[in-house]
């Protein structure tokens, strides 16, 4: 792996979720210190840090988050119908907090180190079951990545990052996956993980 960039003072995010490179969240914002954190990130063209919560709960007191997560570009804001503020992130780089700190206001802030994206590898001919598997669930689970180009399907870091926001797993196993830094390693840990959705 190339050489991490360092990055102070980055809101984070616990969440009870796993934001993957390339992956799409949607958010309800309705605390204070997160209101702020997206007024922030819009005025300055920011991003925040998603983190796994390990401890604790998304709402009220600070939770401990995970050491490794992604960061979270926002792309669109909406006012929802019960009238708290909606937005849509898309998943960047991921990182690892190498400090964390919490304001008055409870929002969690961190030192961060980036890592570099995954280079480009295509998929070996032995997980080709997998992109066929990815195919279905994007068809019944995933309309917003119907029309995603083939060759994207080739590609075994964004498979295997598809792979893992769509497959129902365990968040301990989400987050392993997350944490793997050779993208068909990652595929080889998903093909082992099937058997167990296939007697289901």
């Amino acid at each position: 792996m190339a050489a991490k960039t360092l990055h102070p003072d980055r809101p984070l995010f616990p969440l009870g979720t796993v934001l993957y490179p390339g992956g799409q969240l949607s958010l309800r914002i309705f605390e204070r210190r997160y209101l702020d954190m997206v007024r922030e990130c819009a005025r300055t063209g920011g991003s925040f840090g998603v983190c796994l919560i390990l401890q604790g709960q998304e709402a009220g007191a600070p939770a401990l988050p995970a050491a490794v997560g992604t960061l979270a570009r926002i792309v669109d804001f909406h006012n929802r119908e019960d009238g708290l503020l909606g937005i849509q992130a898309e998943g960047g780089e991921r990182f690892r907090v190498t400090r964390t700190r919490v304001r008055s206001d409870g929002l969690v802030r961190g030192d961060i180190e980036l890592w570099p994206a995954e280079s480009s590898q295509e998929v070996p001919v032995e997980f080709a079951l997998l992109q066929s598997i990815l195919e279905r669930l994007i068809e019944t689970m995933a309309p917003h990545w119907r029309n995603a180009p083939r060759h994207r399907y080739d590609d075994a870091s964004w498979l295997g990052f598809r792979l893992a926001e769509l497959l129902p797993l365990q968040t301990d196993e989400q987050q392993r996956l997350l944490e793997i830094t050779d993208p068909v390693q990652r595929l080889a840990e998903l093909r082992d993980i099937l058997p167990r959705f296939q007697r289901a």
